[in-house]
């Protein structure tokens, strides 16, 4: 998913991820997503109580994917729901607001335990506008956040709980996430 400044340096009408390296594989990206799933097991003493939330539209997947390993190790099933922030940022006019990218919360989220997912963490902006959106399902007793990648360069006070891998990149940079593995290009103007 495109960051805020990489949305600025392509444009309005957008421009086109060209990859240049990949970091991670599909085996990587899968093994940092199991050990993220078990460091949250460790963390709560168990899954009692959780509720895995993915990011519209980059955690989706990784938090339906956390979510198994979850059940798989707990032998419990544990909700997982997706949740749409477009409406809670800062930077409306800058981002465009997908229609697919519904929000789908399993459950009253007062009491539980949180495990918000993203795909990458960058200036921190999607995270608060996602604890906003948090608040609109119920009060939650505490919320986690885990991510794929953390690139850096916060703009907002807001740290990961969990990270599948620290990448350090330029402002410039794109990190391009999925369960295929993890790739850094660039975004050039159309």
């Amino acid at each position: 998913m495109m960051a805020e400044r990489e949305r600025k340096l392509a444009g309005p009408r957008g421009g086109t991820f060209i990859p240049r390296t990949q970091v991670l594989s599909p085996e990587d990206v899968s093994r940092a997503l199991v050990r993220i799933a078990h460091e949250i097991i460790e963390r709560n003493r168990g899954a009692d109580d959780l509720v895995v939330v993915g990011l519209q539209t980059g955690g989706a997947e990784p938090a339906r994917r956390i979510a198994s390993v979850l059940e798989e190790s707990e032998g419990s099933s544990v909700p997982v729901g997706t949740l749409d922030v477009a409406f809670y940022r800062d930077d409306l006019s800058l981002r465009p607001v997908v229609p697919q990218a519904a929000t789908d919360i399993p459950c009253d989220l007062t009491g539980k335990v949180v495990i918000l997912v993203d795909d990458v963490i960058f200036t921190g902006r999607t995270v608060r506008a996602a604890m906003a959106a948090l608040a609109d399902h119920g009060r939650a007793r505490l919320v986690q956040l885990a991510v794929v990648v953390d690139r850096g360069h916060r703009e907002v006070p807001v740290r990961p709980d969990y990270v599948g891998k620290n990448l350090p990149t330029r402002l410039t940079e794109q990190v391009d996430v999925s369960l295929d593995g993890v790739v850094i290009g660039d975004v050039v103007r159309r």
